[in-house]
């Protein structure tokens, strides 16, 4: 029986070794380990890719949203708006600015923040909104821009699986005041460690940035205001321009195995992923909500397919976040939290190994979607 395992980052490796080991020696012969020439080149590399005018590399994608949201002006006694249907680190992300996270719930079909939650949990203290490009597709930034607009609100995208995404022919990460990206291992842009980026098209937010994430210089031993210490290593930068080179082959490996996916989810009565309306979805992970989630992984167990949950709880289900601040009831978050299932794809995923998947999902009948309450 084939094995087909949910990822397996050693084959990412093994694809670029030759590169990678080059980068990597360049960094270790010019002795340089904080900064320089590597960071600069990825962050111009990485600002170009995207389509904005700058980006600041930082330590990690939780960094990205803490910077960004106060380099558009978030701090202490504002609120933030975003979706309960998210994983930790955009909470976590949103608090370290001293800021207070509003959940409110997802749309069932696009699992992304629902705009007219978003709308309807606006309140005097409201300071941005964080809406969260979940598994690769974007949420609905027109009606979010929308929103944000009529209120006067900044909006911080939540990229961090959304690298090469789009929304209505705009790229993830140029559509709101500005966006956070990681590049975990993990990820479809991803270092061999932690690390993250802020971009925007505004130079005066890109400048705060930049001194927020060094302990607030902007020249040595000169602090104009109080920072961290959040900097993109030079290695993971050396590491992440090789990458860059390879990530739009990636990404499109990744939407021809889920269009195999999307029909044999089909025949299989499953909800298939889509793209958003004259958007692209890059299929960081491909998620199905399922009826019966434990018999629907041993299923696919059985015949040899591994399974993971993103997310087995929504933000205000975890115990530390059980009084965190809501607006309306949460049911899909709720819904969700208890039915998706991340079926393998990537793109070192051979051909038989997909086959393998598509099988499964075309016999996958016991995981016929019902609605949420």
């Amino acid at each position: 029986m084939t094995r087909v395992p949910f990822l397996d980052l050693s084959r990412r490796v093994a694809s670029l070794r030759g590169e990678l080991d080059a980068g990597i020696a360049a960094v270790l012969d010019a002795g340089r380990f904080v900064g320089g020439e590597p960071v600069e080149r990825f962050e111009q590399e990485f600002a170009a890719w995207v389509g904005a005018g700058h980006a600041i590399g930082v330590a990690s994608g939780t960094d990205a949203i803490e910077i960004a949201l106060r380099a558009v002006g978030v701090g202490p006694g504002d609120e933030v708006i975003t979706v309960a249907n998210t994983c930790i680190p955009t909470i976590a992300g949103i608090e370290a600015t001293g800021a207070t996270p509003v959940l409110v719930d997802a749309e069932l079909d696009s699992l992304t923040i629902d705009p007219e939650r978003v709308a309807a949990a606006v309140g005097p203290r409201t300071r941005a909104i964080v809406p969260v490009h979940l598994y690769g597709r974007c949420a609905d930034m027109d009606a979010i821009l929308s929103v944000a607009a009529e209120h006067g609100l900044k909006v911080v995208e939540d990229a961090a699986q959304a690298h090469g995404a789009s929304w209505a022919g705009r790229s993830a990460g140029t559509m709101g005041d500005a966006a956070a990206f990681s590049f975990y291992p993990t990820k479809n842009l991803g270092a061999l460690g932690d690390g993250g980026a802020v971009v925007t098209n505004d130079a005066a937010v890109a400048e705060l940035a930049r001194t927020l994430r060094t302990y607030g210089e902007v020249s040595q031993y000169k602090t104009v205001r109080r920072g961290t210490n959040s900097r993109l290593d030079t290695l993971q930068a050396a590491i992440l321009s090789i990458a860059l080179r390879h990530v739009d082959a990636g990404n499109g490996r990744r939407r021809e195995i889920a269009e195999r996916y999307a029909a044999a989810a089909a025949d299989g009565e499953l909800p298939a992923p889509s793209d958003p309306p004259g958007g692209r979805h890059v299929y960081h992970l491909y998620v199905l909500p399922v009826a019966d989630r434990e018999a629907f992984r041993a299923q696919l167990e059985g015949v040899g397919v591994q399974t993971l949950v993103h997310y087995p709880r929504a933000i205000h289900q975890h115990e530390p976040y059980r009084d965190v601040a809501r607006v309306g009831a949460l049911g899909v978050s709720e819904w969700l939290a208890g039915s998706v299932v991340s079926v393998p794809l990537y793109p070192e995923l051979t051909d038989d190994e997909a086959a393998v998947v598509v099988d499964a999902l075309t016999n996958g009948r016991t995981g016929r979607r019902t609605t949420a309450s």
